[in-house]
């Protein structure tokens, strides 16, 4: 990632308003935060968050710079309403494009709205059944049927993300909070585990200073729950 950034840097460098290197960066950066690997500075975020206004006013005729863009805003500065409207023309423009809907299905999910979450997600895996991303997609549902509250389905498709992807920790962390949910102090001790040897210092304070501002307060709340009841450290 880190070489990645450097690169489209460099691009920018060229050309200060080329907006497919714009939103990447910001996507770089917010999958380094979902995927713990290292911290995101402040001063990084607010940088992710101008290259997506950027991109989406100078990215007007291009679809995946404006889903990009759009869940750039929606992820780092919780602006869920302007990132679904870019993501929105993104798909207006192309509305075949799977990553796109990938894109409306995380800002639905953000949203608090798990049945349009769902049916972006749903969309996007017909449209891309062997997407290099398709772990995106079934961690997609997961996140959205936890958010339905329909943990055995969250845990059904986060399964599914983890075949593809074993270290793709949101689908880890999802299939955690389901399995809490439910009570399977099994599969929760078996899976916690997992989850803290990719993440030793994930905490439930940590968790909820991370993902504050993207997720509003009774999604957040359900994440903290099944954190709690599955014994993950407080501080």
């Amino acid at each position: 990632m880190s070489e990645a950034i450097a690169l489209l840097k460099r691009a920018l460098a060229i050309d200060p308003f080329y907006a497919p290197a714009a939103v990447l960066i910001g996507w770089c950066w917010g999958f380094q935060r979902v995927q713990d690997w290292g911290p995101v500075s402040a001063e990084e975020v607010a940088e992710a968050v101008r290259l997506a206004r950027l991109a989406i006013e100078h990215g007007k005729g291009d679809p995946d710079a404006l889903w990009m863009a759009g869940n750039t805003l929606s992820f780092f500065a919780g602006e869920h309403a302007s990132g679904a409207s870019a993501i929105d023309r993104a798909l207006a423009l192309n509305p075949n494009s799977a990553h796109a809907w990938m894109g409306k299905g995380l800002v639905s999910y953000r949203q608090n709205l798990p049945e349009d979450a769902i049916e972006a997600f749903e969309r996007a895996v017909r449209l891309s059944p062997l997407d290099p991303l398709a772990y995106f997609f079934t961690c997609g549902l997961a996140l959205a049927h936890v958010v339905a509250r329909r943990y055995e389905k969250a845990i059904e498709w986060a399964t599914r993300s983890l075949r593809d992807a074993p270290h793709f920790e949101s689908a880890l962390r999802n299939k955690v909070v389901a399995c809490a949910h439910l009570g399977l102090v099994k599969e929760v001790n078996s899976e916690i585990a997992r989850l803290l040897e990719l993440q030793p210092d994930l905490t439930v304070a940590r968790f909820t200073a991370r993902y504050a501002v993207t997720l509003p307060p009774e999604v957040l709340d359900i994440y903290v729950e099944g954190y709690r009841k599955a014994g993950l450290p407080e501080e």
